[in-house]
């Protein structure tokens, strides 16, 4: 079976890479991992848990009625202002001529405002200012997918260590009993088989805690949908398996799609917006007027129109004008200071993986193997009574210490894999999984 995480370009189509990479190497590992862990009732795959994260996580749905705010006020401001009916009475109600209604004149117009395409700025920038909003949806979503991909990870993490300390377990059962075998023979101190039953005391408590641990863990990852009760017991996966990375310069290549980069282009369009509007205001509005005048004592009717145009400095808006210009060069530094930054983080972070990389193989090519080895060999001088029970214990110590180093060495790998995707906004490997 082959398993391949690819490049989506568009932004909505980005929200599940960070647990595509994951997916592949840890669902196709579950049935590896099952053995060692009690039976659940529901194994939790991470692209499950990222898609209920962006269906119902309360931080998400909070934000979507931010965008419902947006949206209202593009609707808004595509609203030109409404004509004013104006009804004017004159030379009514005087004296002599004027008496009563016998002179009066009757007006009845109608006044509206030339906008001279201010209606248009106000819409883009309103569709602007949405752009952004939508933008900081996108980035809210990646932020909680990664979140939920960490929060996975540490429950998997925990049940690894689990499965360590169940292997712990079964060597300090095995030693008790050949410690006991010993101790009946008359061959070996009555305290090494104390000692034994203590240290399987101490596995067993071990063993105990990570169970509390898996079950936090378990909760603040179902915490990311909102869920307070678990319909999960466990998660699926294997740390070991981590795919080869991508080189650093292509990743540098993709900082362009990096959340960050389209903040801050959408930023800059929303500048650019509010600056053509500020401009737009610095023209004043004409008011326009046409209606129907009625004179009462001739029983005439004649049409009356008008135009008022303000006048006086040109320039209306200068401070707003300055300040959307100053706002616009703003954005272009924050571009460049963004740009260094981001690379300067990316390159620690890719050091970093490709250490954890180096300890991974090291680890599991070179340490657990001979170890392994050794404690066979411990194990049967031991029964010969070659070997002693503090270096039995010395041996099987080394050996677990070399798998919970081979688990901190595949979570670190697989942090900065997360994190090094929060960057570039895709993934970093294509995985290839084998049935």
């Amino acid at each position: 079976m082959r398993v391949s995480i690819f490049i989506l370009k568009q932004p909505a189509k980005r929200l599940l890479v960070y647990g595509w990479l994951l997916v592949g190497m840890l669902a196709a590992a579950s049935i590896s991992a099952a053995p060692e862990i009690e039976v659940a009732e529901h194994t939790l795959s991470l692209s499950e848990a990222i898609i209920k994260t962006l269906e119902h996580n309360p931080e998400l749905q909070a934000f979507a009625h931010q965008l419902q705010i947006q949206q209202g006020r593009v609707q808004q401001a595509g609203l030109a202002p409404s004509p004013e009916l104006s009804i004017v009475l004159e030379d009514a109600f005087g004296t002599g001529r004027a008496k009563g209604l016998d002179s009066a004149q009757l007006t009845l117009s109608i006044g509206w405002i030339l906008e001279r395409g201010l209606r248009q700025n106000y819409i883009e920038a309103a569709q602007a200012q949405s752009s952004v909003v939508a933008v900081e949806a996108d980035i809210k979503k990646l932020d909680a997918a990664a979140e939920t991909a960490r929060r996975y990870l540490t429950s998997l993490a925990f049940q690894a260590y689990k499965i360590n300390t169940d292997q712990a377990i079964k060597l300090a059962e095995n030693t008790v009993r050949s410690v006991n075998q010993r101790v009946q023979a008359g061959k070996t101190p009555e305290a090494e088989l104390f000692r034994a039953q203590a240290e399987l005391a101490r596995r067993k408590l071990e063993r105990e805690d990570l169970e509390h641990e898996i079950f936090s863990a378990n909760h603040r990852l179902a915490a990311q949908w909102g869920e307070r009760t678990l319909s999960f017991a466990r998660v699926g996966g294997d740390l070991t398996k981590v795919p080869q990375v991508a080189s650093f310069e292509t990743l540098k290549s993709q900082l362009s799609q990096n959340p960050e980069f389209t903040r801050i282009m959408s930023d800059k369009l929303l500048k650019e917006a509010e600056l053509q509007l500020a401009l737009a205001q610095d023209r004043p509005g004409w008011r326009v007027n046409a209606g129907v005048r009625y004179f009462n004592d001739t029983n005439d009717q004649a049409l009356v129109a008008g135009i008022s145009i303000p006048f006086g400095k040109r320039t209306r808006n200068p401070g707003r004008i300055a300040a959307a210009q100053a706002s616009l060069a703003q954005t272009g530094s924050e571009e460049k200071a963004a740009r260094i930054g981001i690379e300067t983080v990316l390159l620690v972070i890719y050091e970093k993986l490709q250490h954890s990389l180096h300890v991974i193989a090291t680890v599991h090519s070179e340490i657990i193997p001979p170890l392994e080895q050794a404690l066979a060999a411990t194990q049967r001088a031991y029964q010969l009574g070659r070997y002693s029970y503090l270096e039995l214990r010395s041996v099987q110590a080394e050996l677990l210490d070399a798998h919970s180093a081979l688990i901190a060495a595949s979570v670190d790998a697989h942090r900065n894999i997360i994190e090094i995707e929060r960057l570039t906004g895709v993934s970093i490997a294509q995985i290839e999984t084998k049935p």
